[in-house]
């Protein structure tokens, strides 16, 4: 019975500290490979996550560097839109096929689609399912190199 006070009494410190995890939906319309009811956990605060995991690591001896990354750019995303009273909604993109897009906003109608890469982000491409049904939407891949535009510049901000 004490190990269920003490998670409770950690969960009840996380949620009053703001570090409640996200979740975010998949983005799906007609396309019939595309997964409609997925959902991605995210935190707003990478720490907490590391906490739970147990995993202090550098980032050079971690597996999951590209989930850090992610997580990372999501949370930070979602706070410049909360600061700057940007309303939008955001979702993920994956198909059956696991094609997949980390992160999606849509802003009046128009979707803005983000690939997080680590490493060299030369290789991305926007995939071809999303890019045949959403043919009007943008597609910015966002690397150590220009992560700072991704989260404050106007021109990465539709």
């Amino acid at each position: 019975m004490h190990s269920h006070i003490k998670i409770i009494r950690n969960a009840t410190f996380l949620h009053l500290c703001g570090y409640t995890p996200r979740r975010m939906s998949s983005w799906s319309k007609n396309v019939r490979t595309e997964l409609r009811k997925a959902k991605k956990i995210y935190f707003y605060d990478n720490g907490v996550r590391n906490s739970i995991l147990g995993n202090y690591k550098p980032l050079a001896l971690r597996a999951d560097t590209g989930v850090l990354w992610e997580n990372f750019l999501i949370a930070e995303r979602m706070k410049v839109n909360a600061y700057s009273s940007r309303r939008c909604a955001s979702y993920f993109w994956r198909t059956t096929q696991q094609q997949e897009i980390d992160y999606i906003e849509e802003i009046e109608g128009k979707l803005h689609a983000y690939e997080f890469k680590w490493g060299d982000g030369h290789r991305a491409k926007c995939p071809k399912t999303f890019d045949n049904n959403y043919a009007e939407s943008t597609f910015t891949v966002v690397t150590p190199q220009n992560y700072l535009t991704f989260l404050a510049d106007s021109e990465m901000m539709p």
